[in-house]
Formats: C-alpha cells, structure tokens, sequence
C-alpha cells in the first residue's frame, strides 16, 4: 500500500511540472535580448539643386600698386585699379594755372591683367602687389615739346610811353621756361607712382629792365624848342635849346641815348650836302659840338653843346638839339647810356 502511494504522488507531480514549463512548438520563437544588427546601407542623397562654388576672393589686406583690393573678386580688382588710374593728372603751370592731362597722352601703358592675377593668386595677407606702368619717351616728349610752346613766356622790360608830354611807366613782367628733360623724368616717376598731381618745373626768366631802371627820361618839343628832363616820372629841369631847320628837321619819335662822350671831335656827317669839303675838328675852343656829346638811336643826331648861344631857342641846327655849354654839362652827368629821349612836335 505504501509503495502504491508512492507512485501514485510521482505522476501528479510529473504533471504539475510538465504544464508549468511549456514545451515550444515548431513554429514558435523563443524571444531573446540580442541587439537588432546595424544597418550598412548608405544614408540617403538630398535631391535638392547642388549650389556653385563662388568667385575667388583676393586675400584681406592685398594691395594693387598702393590701392586697397582685398575681399574682391578679380574683376571688381581690375576695374577699381583701372578706374583710379586712369584718372586725368593735374599739371601745375602757375599758382593761376593748371590742366589736366590722362595717363595715356602722357604715352603710359600699364599692366593690369599681370597684377591681377598675381592678387589672386597669393595667400599672405597684405600682400603688396605692384603696378608696372611703362612710359613711351618719345610720346611724351612730343607732349612737353607742344606744351613749352603754349606756356613758355619771354620776360617784359619795363619801359615807358609818352602821355600828354608826361612819361608813363610800364612795369616788367618775369618771363618762363620749360625745363623739358627735368619735367620728362619727373612726370615719368609720377606715373610709376600713381601719383595724379605734378608741378611742372620752370626755369625764370628775369627782365633786363626793370621799373628800377627807369631812373631818368629826357622829353624835347621840338616846335617849342625845349628839352624837358624828368628824374623818374617827375619833372626836374626844363631847358630852352635848338632843333633842326626846317629843311634838316630833328626827328620826331622814341628814341634812347647811345652814345656819351667829353670833349668831343665833330666829323661831317657822310652824304650831308652842307657838310661837303669840311674837316673834322678836334676839341676845344670852336669846336661845334661844346664840350659834351649824348648820341641818340637816330643817325648822326645827339644833345650836345654849342659855342653859338644865340641860336638857343630856335629852329638853327641841321637835326641836332643844341644846349648852352653849362646846361649840357650838368644834363651829361645825369643821364646814362638807355636813357629814353622823346621827340614830339608840339
């Protein structure tokens, strides 16, 4: 009976265990906590347009002959350089006086692709790039040789005019001159530089007369029979003197002193009919030119001196203008060789 009850227990607990665990069927899987394997396909592509690189950009702080380029593109590079060298130059004849002239009639050529290219191609910042620019000498030359024609100036003596038997003055202007060489390599080296004001050298040309020559004028009436003297533009001394007859009447006009001699030879003026057969006479006593000489820019007429007072105040001369010995005298150590004589009719 025991060994019954034991066998009896055994399939109850056979049976207890066996419905507990349960055994998989064929089409069963067992879950497990394995990781999924990774995927090795490709990420998918957008299928968006595919955006172009853009233009290259010169490096920050490039330079192109002095002119700030960097963070453009070539031809934005290309046009500025262009655009500010091709800029006219101002030319500075004068403090009144100025033009303007472009680069290419000057006969410069200048090289933007080569510079360009080279901005574009380096990598250092600040890089400075030069700027070539040739000069054609001869083109430029031709330049100066038609300017000095338009702004040379030949300088203006002083002089003086008649008005109303009063002299005037005229004042003296300074004259110029074109240094053409200096100006050729100074202009040349400006545009090399890119630099787009030039002063033009000029050599100054100064007056042989000056308002400071105009010490002493000498005015005769010839119909009055006077001979004014003004120091400067005043009127010192007037003189009663002689002039020409009327059939060798002393000429009328501008003329200056030439000539200046003390004691004086007299010769026979060449081709004078009055003067025919006559000899020179040396100085002295009966000498008739007195003792003093002053030539005049007129042939064969002068101021001088005469032994014959009494024709003082008359039309007796044949063309000279005679003066009393003293007052000759005194008038000779006044006035100069260039001292300006005019002769009027009144």
């Amino acid at each position: 009976m025991r060994r019954l009850a034991t066998a009896a227990v055994l399939p109850c607990s056979v049976a207890l265990f066996v419905f507990l665990v349960p055994i998989a069927s064929a089409d069963e899987t067992t879950p497990t906590t394995t990781a999924p394997p990774t995927s090795t396909a490709p990420p998918p592509t957008s299928t968006g347009p595919t955006v172009p690189a853009g233009p290259k950009l010169i490096q920050p702080g490039v330079t192109i002959g002095g002119l700030l380029v960097g963070g453009l593109t070539a031809s934005e590079a290309r046009a500025l350089v262009e655009a500010r060298f091709n800029k006219p130059l101002t030319l500075v004849v004068s403090k009144m006086k100025k033009l303007r002239v472009t680069p290419q009639e000057l006969g410069a050529k200048v090289f933007f692709p080569k510079a360009v290219k080279l901005a574009v191609r380096v990598r250092e910042s600040g890089y400075p790039v030069p700027l070539r620019v040739d000069v054609a000498t001869g083109k430029l030359e031709r330049y100066l040789r038609d300017l000095a024609k338009q702004t040379d100036r030949e300088p203006v003596d002083a002089r003086l005019s008649l008005t109303n038997f009063q002299p005037v003055a005229h004042k003296s202007k300074p004259g110029r001159r074109l240094k053409q060489v200096l100006a050729r390599y100074g202009l040349a080296l400006a545009l090399r530089k890119h630099e787009r004001t030039y002063e033009l050298p000029y050599e100054q040309l100064a007056p042989e007369v000056t308002e400071k020559d105009l010490g002493h004028v000498i005015v005769i009436k010839r119909n009055s029979n006077k001979l004014l003297y003004f120091n400067g533009l005043h009127l010192k001394r007037t003189f009663r003197v002689a002039t020409g007859q009327s059939s060798y009447p002393t000429p009328i006009g501008q003329f200056e002193i030439v000539l200046k001699q003390r004691h004086p030879w007299w010769y026979p003026p060449t081709g004078s009919a009055w003067a025919e057969g006559k000899q020179p006479i040396p100085p002295g006593r009966g000498n008739p030119l007195g003792t003093r000489w002053m030539g005049i820019s007129a042939p064969y007429v002068g101021i001088h001196g005469t032994p014959d007072a009494a024709s003082i105040g008359y039309s007796a001369s044949h063309g000279c203008i005679r003066m009393l010995i003293p007052q000759v005298e005194w008038l000779f150590e006044r006035v100069e060789v260039g001292t300006p004589v005019f002769i009027v009719g009144a």
